[in-house]
């Protein structure tokens, strides 16, 4: 009892967040209503506010063996960080050990949902398309260098590109994000995670990451919005990538 009452101290004090009661969540979200389910990954069920009040609610699923961790890192770093091109991170629950982290709402969904959809694609025109990439870039010029913290997020990639009711872009999702000290260039991890197609090849083979892995990342996801193409959609053919497609 007393290692869970200090563990539950200790998210309390890294939050640096409002914490919200479990009742006001439910409420909120009508229940968890599957009305107002917004989608689904690996760490759980995202549902947006049944009462109009612009929030999105992140539940971690109980089932996710790296959840813990990733809610912790997430909260503690988003908590740091305040700029245009990320997803604010209004606050948190970690009653009836539960893991819940509640985010501003972003109405548009994220960048896959037009960018690979045949028809809602055409909504992107090209000014479109260049004011999403300048704005993620935007977004990890603050990361990588402008912010208190030096973050690697590690994870970028088209759905974790969000958009709000103007089609302005945010970064979204920094479970995996990591800090790297202020003199540091690189930093290495026995755990890979993210998500192969985007990963740099010293990060996929060798755990090496920084801020390099993150503008591959970048580059990578720069290709598929002039594209339109996803990067993962020539793993059927070995004679083709979506580099070679451009070139094209």
């Amino acid at each position: 009892m007393n290692t869970e009452n200090n563990t539950k101290k200790q998210e309390k004090k890294d939050a640096e967040l409002p914490l919200f009661s479990f009742e006001s969540i439910l409420a909120a979200s009508n229940n968890f209503s599957i009305v107002n389910k917004l989608g689904e990954g690996g760490f759980g069920h995202v549902y947006k506010s049944a009462r109009g009040q612009g929030i999105a609610v992140k539940m971690l699923s109980k089932r996710s063996g790296q959840g813990i961790e990733e809610f912790r890192n997430e909260t503690i770093l988003i908590a740091k960080l305040q700029h245009r091109n990320l997803v604010r991170l209004l606050g948190c629950c970690i009653e009836r050990d539960e893991k819940i982290l509640i985010y501003e709402y972003m109405p548009n969904k994220s960048l896959d949902f037009y960018l690979f959809n045949q028809n809602k694609k055409k909504m992107l025109g090209w000014e479109t398309r260049i004011q999403i990439i300048e704005g993620i870039a935007q977004g990890f010029l603050y990361l990588h260098q402008y912010s208190r913290l030096r973050i690697i997020h590690r994870n970028l990639k088209h759905s974790n590109i969000l958009l709000d009711s103007e089609m302005n872009q945010k970064i979204s999702y920094f479970g995996m994000a990591r800090i790297v000290g202020g003199n540091e260039k690189q930093a290495n991890t026995n755990r890979i995670v993210g998500t192969f197609g985007y990963m740099s090849p010293e990060y996929a083979m060798d755990g090496l990451y920084s801020i390099k892995s993150d503008v591959f990342s970048f580059g990578v996801l720069v290709l598929e919005i002039v594209s339109g193409r996803k990067n993962t959609s020539f793993y059927n053919n070995e004679s083709l990538n979506l580099l070679r497609y451009v070139r094209m």
